[in-house]
């Protein structure tokens, strides 16, 4: 298996249940704190590519910086540049936790959906 990220929020609820269960399944990872090291508009869009899911899973649609601007009724009118790079200035906006690996991107944390890919 190749080298894993997982691109957490320290005070996240399920961030720190994903990390519970990457232990508890002897998994390796590299902890990169999504506040403080936010990911790139480049990153994001090879993540992106590389998941084949749609851009809004990447998008916290829950969190307080989401509805603070108003991306729910924006997000459809933005090209897909402008959304990485919104993406990229705030990792608060970013759906967390996020598993990247040289095959595999996973957005959020569904225990089925982990326990099927790693």
């Amino acid at each position: 298996m190749s080298e894993l990220t997982f691109v957490c929020y320290s005070r996240c609820s399920t961030c720190k249940k994903a990390e519970k269960w990457l232990e508890a399944n002897d998994i390796a990872v590299t902890v990169r704190d999504i506040k403080g090291d936010n990911p790139t508009a480049e990153e994001l869009r090879a993540w992106h590519e590389k998941s084949g899911l749609p851009l809004k899973r990447f998008f916290n649609t829950s969190g307080l910086k989401y509805k603070e601007l108003g991306l729910k009724d924006k997000l459809a009118s933005m090209s897909e540049d402008e959304q990485y790079d919104l993406l990229a200035t705030d990792g608060m906006l970013v759906k967390r936790p996020l598993l990247v690996g040289d095959d595999t991107v996973l957005v959020g944390f569904k225990e089925k959906e982990w326990q099927d890919k790693l």
